[in-house]
């Protein structure tokens, strides 16, 4: 779906499926309909939006159609790395400066730092209630959720081959492709030490490193797989989406392991930082039916919201055991990556 077929359809696309979207069977709790853009509240006036560098442009796009259907919104943008605004904005709060209005986070670990400074406004009710229960936040609101995964090429292993256990991928004698300086890597190290501890995953990463090689990000990682240079990769599940939606016939399918941080499932986020409550109706529009099924099928990212279907070429998340990990711990990457250093990772 284009830009331009996206901006016209905005207020008429269809809610892409009528079950609910669960990430485990136990995630089947009651959640609010779906909620159309027809529905919200028209947007007028100004707000400054920080927005963390989204994928491939897609994000671009949804803020293009939010202000082409609300023409009175003065809709002003600071783009950057997540991290940094996210450490912009404390920067500014301690100097007793708000600029921005809405942060909008490509990844949960900078909304912590936002959040554990005490910024973010408390969401009401019926926003959160949009939201699939265990995505339920005081201060955020997901946007979009990635799942951790083994993407492995079909030519050279099975998927009865690959462990379920992610501390037993160190034992394997898989050759491992692996992005370790990627902020998703150190994300889903972050949660591994708060499951397993640090001693444990210093231990894993020296041992998975004897067999990994390193590429500057995870699509290249997944590609890596593809060309059959590794067996496996660890990556976030929309790159083998992408590149399968692009080459059908590729050699690569995913493999996911059970209740640990290899299954972690992260997500972006927006919050409030002001109480103006025009910022609260613009993350209305972002939990809209509208823009999660945009997200779905052009970002291949997974919809937080019930009613509309998951990513086209993901296997039904019921199956799927994520491990029960707060996504706002995931703020404090520097022990993560003192001990990454320590191992020889970084």
């Amino acid at each position: 779906m284009k830009r331009r077929t996206f901006i016209q359809g905005l207020a008429a696309l269809g809610v892409a499926g009528a079950l609910p979207l669960p990430l485990s069977r136990a995630f089947a709790a009651t959640t609010a309909s779906p909620v159309s853009v027809d529905q919200l509240p028209r947007l007028e006036g100004k707000l400054t939006l920080y927005l963390g560098r989204g994928e491939g442009g897609l994000y671009e796009n949804v803020l293009q159609a939010i202000q082409d259907k609300n023409p009175k919104l003065e809709l002003g943008i600071r783009r950057g790395p997540t991290a940094a605004l996210a450490n912009t904005i404390v920067a500014e709060a301690k100097m007793g400066v708000q600029r921005a209005d809405l942060f909008w986070a490509v990844d949960s670990g900078a909304i912590g730092l936002v959040t554990d400074a005490g910024l973010a406004h408390p969401l009401p009710d019926d926003l959160s209630a949009q939201l699939q229960p265990q995505f339920r936040y005081p201060g955020w609101a997901p946007v979009t959720g990635r799942v951790r995964t083994l993407p492995y090429n079909t030519e050279r292993l099975s998927a009865e081959q690959i462990p379920t256990d992610i501390m037993d991928i160190a034992e394997s004698d898989l050759s491992i492709g692996w992005a370790p300086a990627y902020a998703s890597f150190q994300s889903f190290v972050t949660a591994m030490r708060l499951i397993e501890g640090d001693d444990k995953t210093a231990k894993w990463l020296k041992k998975v490193q004897k067999r990994a090689k390193s590429y500057a990000g995870e699509l290249g990682v997944v590609m890596a797989v593809e060309r059959g240079e590794v067996d496996i990769g660890f990556a976030n599940h929309y790159y083998t989406l992408r590149l399968k939606s692009g080459k059908p016939d590729a050699n690569l399918a995913l493999a996911f392991t059970n209740d640990d941080a290899g299954c972690l499932v992260n997500a972006s986020g927006i919050l409030a930082l002001s109480e103006d409550p025009l910022a609260v109706n613009f993350m209305r529009y972002l939990l809209s039916a509208e823009v999660q099924s945009y997200l779905a099928q052009e970002a291949y990212e997974i919809p937080l919201i019930s009613g509309v279907s998951q990513p086209q070429g993901l296997p039904p998340l019921a199956s799927i055991s994520p491990p029960k990990v707060d996504l706002t711990q995931l703020a404090d990457l520097r022990p993560t990556l003192d001990l990454m250093r320590a191992s020889g990772v970084l």
